[in-house]
């Protein structure tokens, strides 16, 4: 199966590298598409990647093209637009989003591709760069379970877990929970850092403590190693994506006719945070951010 199913992919940023880096690896044939930032392209070509110059030539030569964008908007221009997938969609054909995209969205471009013949699936995946390299990252899947188990071999060379979700676009929606819950801890735990800082309290023993209580949890230690160890690299991901993210999820909420009260004050953290320029930051450094804002310095007390 690896060697007859041909993958296009679109965005080999810091995620979908190492996503394509394995589809290689486990003998895919992967076409990617040609980006400004050349480096991840030409590594990608010299492990044995094709290129094409636009999304329309990438779906035509290829049975499946997986997308690992930044937002929805984009997606939409890369297959509605012109010379976008959309032009090569047909019978057999299988679009593969992993951006964290829109759910709404999701399913406007699944309904282009279906007048078509084509198929899609919303495939967005956790943890971060260092899973993707690895190979060990989770997916979880929306879309007709037949469409899935005909892609599974290409999950699974990148990923540890996949998991059906449900229909088209309630991956999408279970991304949006799963991030906000993971932005909203990350800027609790930022603030908490920051106040603890400010009020004399040893980080490390706020560390030690947490650590030993129910409080503790995967993304505590992550913010935590940065607040006491200078170490950012176990959350590579930018303060103006969480933004995005949690935007994401209050739409989400307002169009179930549900309140957001945590969503709409962790998006007022990240907003705040990206308005004062901070935007290309990772997550991590929310520990600093919110010190400038509160008009603090590193290490006061």
């Amino acid at each position: 199966m690896a060697e007859q199913l041909r993958i296009g992919f679109v965005g080999v940023g810091m995620m979908g590298h190492g996503m394509a880096k394995n589809l290689i690896e486990k003998g895919f044939a992967v076409s990617v598409l040609g980006n400004r930032n050349r480096g991840p392209v030409e590594d990608l070509k010299a492990r044995g990647a094709a290129e094409e110059a636009t999304p329309k030539a990438l779906a035509e030569t290829t049975d499946a093209v997986i997308l690992c964008l930044p937002n929805s908007q984009i997606v939409e221009n890369v297959v509605l637009g012109p010379d976008g997938i959309l032009g090569a969609a047909r019978p057999g054909f299988v679009l593969v989003d992993s951006s964290t995209a829109e759910p709404t969205s999701t399913k406007k471009v699944g309904a282009a591709l279906a007048a078509k013949g084509a198929d899609m699936l919303d495939a967005p995946v956790t943890m971060t760069p260092k899973e993707a390299e690895a190979g060990t990252l989770n997916v979880l899947v929306g879309g007709e379970a037949a469409v899935l188990e005909r892609l599974r071999p290409a999950f699974d060379a990148y990923a540890r877990n996949v998991f059906h979700i449900g229909a088209l676009g309630s991956a999408h929606s279970l991304k949006l929970i799963n991030n906000f819950m993971s932005m909203a801890m990350s800027a609790l735990v930022a603030e908490a850092a920051t106040t603890a800082r400010a009020s004399g309290v040893d980080l490390g023993k706020l560390r030690e403590v947490v650590s030993a209580g129910a409080v503790n949890s995967g993304m505590f230690q992550k913010i935590m190693a940065y607040a006491v160890d200078g170490d950012p690299s176990g959350l590579q991901f930018a303060m103006v994506n969480a933004r995005k993210d949690v935007g994401y999820y209050a739409n989400l909420a307002a169009a179930a006719g549900l309140p957001s009260p945590f969503g709409s004050t962790a998006l007022q953290v990240y907003t705040l945070a990206c308005s004062a320029g901070h935007g290309d930051k990772h997550v991590p450094l929310l520990v600093d951010v919110m010190a400038e804002l509160g008009g603090l310095e590193r290490g006061s007390k």
